[in-house]
């Protein structure tokens, strides 16, 4: 899905880099129409060489945009969850190992928390 959605947002980006080159182009030849010296001629030229320019970086850093959304999209779901966010759901919250006390009624176990009890073969 991220692919195709790219890839629409990039075709978007073009047509809007050769909108703005085409208009760069029309502009110019106004200009020239109008320009009285070569000096004028060449400034008209170069105006457009410098908003065609712009017009291919912008299409490059909307690229680049477009493909860091998709990688951020992509890494998004994999993150591990972040400690303390889980609500609480009834009446005692988890709590680490060996920190917690014991639930009314019952005793402490022997052995360690976590590991197994001795002498069942377990290293």
């Amino acid at each position: 899905m991220q692919a195709a959605k790219e890839k629409i947002s990039n075709l978007a980006s073009v047509a809007k880099e050769r909108m703005t080159i085409c208009k760069a182009k029309v502009e110019e030849q106004a200009e020239l129409t109008t320009a009285r010296t070569a000096e004028e001629r060449e400034l008209a030229r170069e105006r457009r060489k410098v908003k065609g320019a712009q017009a291919k970086m912008e299409l490059h850093q909307a690229k680049a945009k477009h493909a860091a959304e998709k990688l951020s999209s992509k890494h998004h779901h994999h993150l591990p969850p972040v400690v303390g966010t889980q609500p609480v759901v009834g009446t005692h919250a988890n709590q680490p190992v060996g920190t917690g006390g014991t639930i009314p009624g019952t005793t402490a176990p022997a052995h360690p928390l976590g590991g197994h009890p001795p002498g069942h073969g377990h290293i």
